[in-house]
């Protein structure tokens, strides 16, 4: 199953607060670890919410709202991507990440196969999926 780890921002990540070279070095080698065991697919950190913006849908209409935003503690400051035999093995992988020893939340979702959308499914979008991700992997 694939999970997608999120990690919450905070004020020092709102703040553009960046990991020095120490703490770089750290989540380096976990990353590499993650990659070694074969789960990690992605991962990334995000700028601040300050440098984003959203898009609002109403019907048709469509409104750009320019960051920053207010509520840290729904905010993303970055992400992995993780393929793991369960949320076990995620929740166990996690709880070994460095950097987050001065508070932090981590939220971990599973992401939808094919398979979870049952007989919607159709076998012409199963194909026409297979397709496009076929193309994302050449690019």
């Amino acid at each position: 199953m694939r999970v997608l780890v999120i990690v919450k921002a905070s004020e020092e990540s709102e703040a553009g607060g960046i990991p020095d070279a120490k703490e770089l070095a750290e989540m380096g080698k976990f990353n590499e670890k993650l990659v070694e065991a074969g789960v990690m697919l992605m991962g990334e950190g995000l700028h601040p919410s300050s440098k984003g913006a959203r898009v609002r849908f109403d019907g048709k209409q469509r409104t750009v709202i320019d960051g920053p935003f207010a509520e840290t503690k729904e905010l993303v400051a970055g992400f992995w991507l993780w393929q793991v035999r369960s949320m076990d093995e995620a929740i166990e992988w996690i709880k070994r990440a460095p950097l987050f020893d001065g508070g932090a939340e981590i939220e971990l979702r599973p992401v939808f196969e094919m398979d979870d959308f049952g007989e919607a499914a159709t076998p012409e979008i199963r194909e026409h999926e297979a397709s496009l991700r076929e193309k994302i992997a050449g690019a």
